[in-house]
Order: C-alpha cells, then structure tokens, then sequence
C-alpha cells in the first residue's frame, strides 16, 4: 500500500478513535511555543449569576476571550509542580548527551518523564515565601538499542545518574509508537490479503494495538510484543461497532514486523454501520428534535457570582476553596494527582492535614472471553498505556460547566521534546440541589423551626479516553471536609462479531461470553477496577488503621426486652496483612485513618474514614496469569508503610509484567503500620455485562467513595454556613 493511501486511512481513523486523536497531537512534535492556555490556568469565562437553571448570561458586553499565553516561560512555584517545558527541554538535552545513548541518540526513545518529587519531610516542611524550593530533579525511563533504562536526573547540577530497572515488564507505551503500530500491519503482504479474502477494502480498514499481558516465555520469546486487531470504518465513525472478527496481528513493537497472523473469523460477517454513529450531527434533526419529537433536555447551570468564582487557583497549581487548599497537577500515568490536601478548622482558624498525595495508581480490565481472539485483552490502562496521556481535552459546556477554569498538561513525546496536553484538567463548583444539612420541627413541639443549607461542592475533574473506553475522574471537595472520589464510565464497547442476529439462533446452552447487542454485535462481559492510592497525612504524618468491626450482640435472659443489638469493636491493624479487607455484606465494618497522638475535646482520636462503594471483587483465579498481574484488585483495601518507590499498583513496567512488583508483592513483607506515615488503597469495582442501551455508545455509569471525617472535628463543621436567601441571588437576563 502507498504511503498516500496509510495517510488517508490514518487520518480517517484519527476522526472516529480517541486513541488515535490523542496520538495525532503528539505525532506533530509539537515545538515549546504552543497554543495552549497559561500555567496559571485561568481562563474559564465569567458571566451572570446566579443559580440559574437555563444557564443565561448577562445582559452587560461580554469580554473578548484573552490570548493564551505559551507556557514557554512556566518556571516552578512550589515543590510538587510538574516539570515545565523549559525543564522537559532540559532533560532531553542531558539525556542526549550521556553515554551511551549520546552515540546515537536518534535511536533514544523517552517513554516517561517526570518530577522526582522532594523527600516528603521538606515537602511538608516548605512554605511559600519562606523557604526555596528543593533542587529540581527528574525520572525518566527511556529505552535505548533494544534495552530499558531507568535514571535520575538533576535538572541543576546536570547530573545523570542510572537507577534500578524491574526484573520483569517493559515501559508504558510512547503515544508515538502506538501511532507506529496503527499502521505496522498494513506493511505485511500477509495480512493485507487476509483482508482481502475477507471482503474488505483495505482503504476501509482500521487497525489498533491492543496491550497482550504475559502468558509466559514459550508466547513472547523474550521480544516486546503487541496484538493488533482490526475494523471496517466504511459508512461510520464508530468502527469499534464493526469488527473484523477473529483477525488477530501479532506485531513486535521493537521492528514493526509482524511476527504472526491468526484468521478464526472466517464465516463471521462485519456488522453493518446502520446505527451506529454517535455523533451528534448524525442524530440530530434540524429542529433539535428526535423522529418522535422529543425535545432536547438543556443543561441546568450553577453561575458564578459577579466578583468571579468562590475558588482560587494560584500559581498555576495551588487551588483554594471555602477552607480547602490543595496541590493539583497533571501526570501523564495517574492523569490527575490531588496533593497536600489540608483544611481549615472553622473552631480554631487552624489548617490541619488530611492527603499528602492521592491518585489513580493503576487500571485493570479484563474481559471475560478464553477465546483465541480475546484471551489476552486483560489491559492496565495507567501502566500500558498511560491514563493521563489518554485525557482528551475538555469539552466546555458539556465535560464541565461554562464556569469552570481549566488546568493543562506538559508531557515529553518518544523523542523527547515537550508538548502541551490542553485543557486536561477541570475545576468548578457545583451546585445539584443537594442539602448540606436540614431540619424542620414537628407541629406537635409548637416550635416553628425550618433550617436548610444547599450543598456546594468543588470538583476537579479529568476524563481519559482509552481508545474506546471514557472514564471520567472526579475529586469533589465538600464544606464539611468530605472528599468524595468518583469515577465514570463511558464510551464505546469492545464487542465481538458473531453471526447471530437474533437470539433464537442461539444454541441451547451456548456461551456467547456476553449479550448479544444488535445484529451480528456481542458486548463481551468485563471488569474494570481503578486502584487509587491515597497517602493519609491525618493531621500529621504517623496515623494508624482502625477496623470497627459491627456484629450482633445477644442480650442475657432478662436482661433488656430486647434479643439483640449491634456492637461496635475497634481493632488496630499492626502490620500490614492486618489491614488487608475484602469486603463482605453481613460482616460490616467501618475502616478509619486515625492519628494516635491526636485527640477531641471529649477524648476520641481524630480521623478519617474509607466509605465503601463500587465494591465489585475479582472473580478470577488468583493463578490465573492475568489475576497475577493484577494481584492488586485481592482485596479492596491495602495499608501499607510509606515508600516513595511503592507508587504504581501493579509496578513501575507493567507492559508483559510477570506479576512479581506489585502492591500485593509489597504487601507480603507484612511491614508494621501501626503509628506509621501510612499509604490507604482503594480500589474501586465494576463488573459490566453489556445490555442493549450501551449500543452504540454508553450512558455513563458511575461510582464513588468518601474520605470523610470521623471525629476529626469537635462539631459539624458547617453548623455556622448562612441559609441562602432570594436576596443574595443577583438577577439574570436571557440574551436575545
């Protein structure tokens, strides 16, 4: 095939796949002067405002849109700021030149590149304007003539220095290789009559580079291997709705080459493209309705006030909320990274601690289908793939509401050089109608009591596009000192051709391995599980980990009416297999972060608790080769010791890892955690088997748990927030 005709596939690709429109920006190398918003991220729009349920805007001029600065002259405001295109810039021209890659550094492929964070103490000892900030150092990982390499970087000093490499796995995939491999298939004279003999126009044939886990030596060989599948993009966007089934490339990553070519689907026809395009103008009608005349729904919106928004982003990174003040950064792994999260005790004035750092750690998602073609579709999106390089910019109005300010990313493309991820991150406050806390008398007491506060939240969002799949991450800060961690679930499902079209065609008993979705289209049955790993600083940095287990206690003959009650018993774990906690509906409990030292007015520790939910458990076998890898996801909570190193679930080379690096490796040294700085993991789960309202594209489909106070205040926190009035409200006027 020409290199016209790869092109023109490429790019229609690129209009129909997340994947592949993420792949394009960084493909472009694009040079440090960017268009792209400034460091201090503040270029959301003001308007009118009030609580306004159409959203209107002010009657008075709107100001023109500024200029978006380049980030060319971003220089570090605080400690934990992600690297900036000066310093990626840097690290490229050092690594360049240190043997051995300086001999041929065309051939240096930067898989990753980020901030070696200061050691926690002078991190929490720094205070802006008092102290200088820590020297500025790097990690990158790079892989040089076919070998992995890990290496520290001082960015002032100059200095390069190699650290340890893992046993097993390779780096997180460079977006510029999954491009490469976008195409390698169509090199191989093999597969492009495969195609051929499938009824396929190859003009029509789009191909993806799906992550194939480890199933030992005897299936890799040693190389660096990747698994490519393909579809039909003829007559729709949404080529994931078409598959070329039982068509699996096996390439090497490291040549391009195709190593070999299995073809089971032969009989198995390509679901048509009826129906399956999402897109709006695909749907929509000219008077914005639907064939049966059903009106658009417009999106309620909470406007901000006329001085502008209740929260402050400084220095690009510092974000300040009715009490809360956080760090907040992009990363091209974890996708967004919360840190140094403390708030304000409303009794004292005092800003105490609750997160030093919390994030996405790893991905996990297998599917449910032992086939040829399916086996191996197990992927960790963060470790393969790289969750933060996935983020899609934000759509405004639509991902975030028309007063939100938006947060971009610096990341480092394969041949180092920096590019700008934009508009990745999101901030906004949100108002749903939900009550902070109420109360209203009964007529019987003669008092006439009606007390309501609204419920205000801050949310910092994300949302990653891995290839087909959306999620969507969300931090929401709360008055009352809750942090609720959501993530959602959208976009388009991974099916599987089938020559059914309807289900009285099926075999009695037949396993189809999902749900048959329209003609010819399975929606195979999956897990997704999103481990998040949170370093508790509980009002200083030693905490301990509580278990208050909840059990029916019998009452003695006689001694109360009553048969039973429910007891409360308080258990600290002391090591780590201690805190280890698979969840179990009729063996409640409560699982608090405490800080020992720490103590109420009335005597009880201060604390935080884990509020459970989205607590789908993997029904895999623990040898199963996948569930090795993702030993993570045994248990939905871990507690481990503080380790700078002990960052990523399922380790820090996770592509074709073995399994032998990850948190539940970590964990079996059983480390004492008791008055220890801890790290809390959370993973949160869920099970999906398809149905036919996620054809063609997914409803998002959500879940969340709560960081929440437990004694950690001496009284409701938000008992003194005003009620709001009619009179606090400004008025609107709908533009013409």
């Amino acid at each position: 095939m020409d290199y016209s005709t790869s092109l023109l596939r490429l790019t229609f690709l690129a209009l129909g796949a997340a994947l592949v429109l993420i792949v394009a920006r960084s493909a472009f190398r694009l040079p440090l002067a960017i268009d792209a918003p400034a460091a201090s991220f503040l270029h959301g729009a003001g308007g009118c405002t009030r609580f306004s349920p159409w959203a209107c805007r002010s009657p008075r001029t709107e100001k023109s849109t500024p200029r978006r600065p380049s980030h060319e002259s971003d220089v570090p405001r605080h400690p934990l700021d992600p690297l900036t295109v000066t310093e990626v810039s840097r690290a490229r021209d050092l690594l360049r030149a240190h043997p051995p890659f300086a001999s041929a550094p065309s051939a240096l492929a930067v898989h990753a590149l980020a901030l070696d964070e200061p050691d926690k103490p002078a991190v929490r000892r720094w205070r802006k304007g008092a102290h200088a900030l820590p020297p500025r150092r790097a990690v990158a990982v790079v892989r040089f003539q076919g070998e992995s390499h890990v290496l520290a970087l001082d960015l002032t000093a100059g200095k390069v220095a190699p650290l340890p490499v893992p046993a097993s796995g390779y780096p997180t995939m460079t977006m510029d290789e999954q491009t490469a491999l976008c195409a390698a298939p169509f090199s191989d004279p093999a597969f492009n009559a495969t195609i051929r003999r499938r009824g396929v126009r190859l003009d029509d044939v789009a191909c993806l580079p799906i992550s194939l886990g480890w199933y030992g030596p005897e299936e890799d060989g040693g190389r660096r291997l990747i698994k490519s599948q393909c579809y039909s993009t003829e007559g729709t966007a949404n080529f994931y709705m078409r598959p070329i089934e039982g068509l699996t490339v096996l390439v090497d990553m490291d040549t391009g080459k195709v190593v070999h070519i299995s073809d089971r689907g032969a009989g198995i026809p390509i679901p048509a493209a009826k129906n399956t395009d999402y897109r709006g103008a695909a749907n929509d009608d000219d008077d914005g309705t639907d064939r049966f005349g059903y009106q658009t729904v417009r999106a309620p919106s909470m406007e901000p006030a006329p001085e502008g928004p209740g929260f402050q982003i400084e220095d690009g990174h510092t974000v300040r909320w009715a009490g809360w003040e956080f760090h907040l950064k992009a990363d091209a792994r974890a996708g967004l990274i919360v840190s140094r999260a403390t708030v304000q005790d409303p009794a004292t004035g005092a800003r105490r601690e609750v997160i030093y750092k919390g994030m996405a750690s790893e991905l996990f998602v297998p599917y449910m289908d032992p086939t040829e073609a399916w086996y191996f579709k197990t992927y960790m999106d963060a470790g393969e793939y790289g969750f933060g390089l996935q983020a899609m910019p934000l759509v405004p109005l639509n991902d975030c509401p028309r007063h939100a300010r938006y947060m971009d990313g610096v990341f480092v493309a394969a041949d180092g050089r920096p590019y700008v991820r934009e508009n990745m991150i999101c901030v906004f406050e949100r108002y749903a109608g939900d009550i902070a806390w109420r109360h209203s008398e009964s007529p019987i007491t003669g008092m006439d009591i009606r007390e309501s506060r609204p419920k205000v939240t801050l949310v910092a969002r994300m949302a990653a596009s891995v290839a087909n799949y959306d999620y969507i991450v969300d931090w929401e800060f709360q008055t009352d000192g809750l942090i609720r961690i959501k993530v959602g679930l959208s976009g388009i499902l991974m099916v599987k051709g089938t020559p059914y079209s309807h289900m009285n065609q099926v075999r009695r008993n037949e396993e189809m391995h999902g749900t048959l979705l329209s003609e010819n289209v399975i929606g195979v049955i999956h897990d997704h599980y999103v481990t998040f790993r949170l370093d508790m600083d509980v009002d200083g940095a030693d905490n301990s980990f509580v278990r208050v287990d909840m059990a029916r206690q019998d009452t003695a003959p006689g001694e109360s009416p009553r048969r039973s009650y429910l007891k409360a018993t308080r258990h600290v774990a002391s090591t780590e297999k201690d805190a280890r906690v698979r969840l179990k509906l009729y063996e409640p409990a409560e699982f608090h972060v405490i800080n020992p030292t720490k103590k109420t007015r009335v005597g009880n520790p201060v604390g935080y608790k884990v509020v459970p939910a989205g607590t789908a458990g993997s029904l895999l076998d623990p040898e199963d080769p996948p569930q090795k890898r993702g030993a993570f996801t045994n248990n939905q909570i871990w507690v481990t010791p503080y380790n700078k190193s002990e960052e990523w679930a399922g380790g820090l080379f996770v592509y074709q890892s073995k399994g032998e690096d990850t948190l539940a490796t970590w964990s079996e040294r059983d480390r004492p955690i008791e008055n220890k700085d801890l790290v809390l993991w959370y993973t949160l789960g869920f099970h999906h088997i398809p149905c036919q309202e996620d054809f063609p594209i997914m409803p998002t489909v959500s879940s969340s748990f709560d960081l929440k106070p437990v004694n950690f205040f001496e009284s409701n926190p938000i008992l003194k927030q005003r009620p709001t009035m009619e009179k606090d409200l400004p008025v609107c006027a709908a533009t013409a």
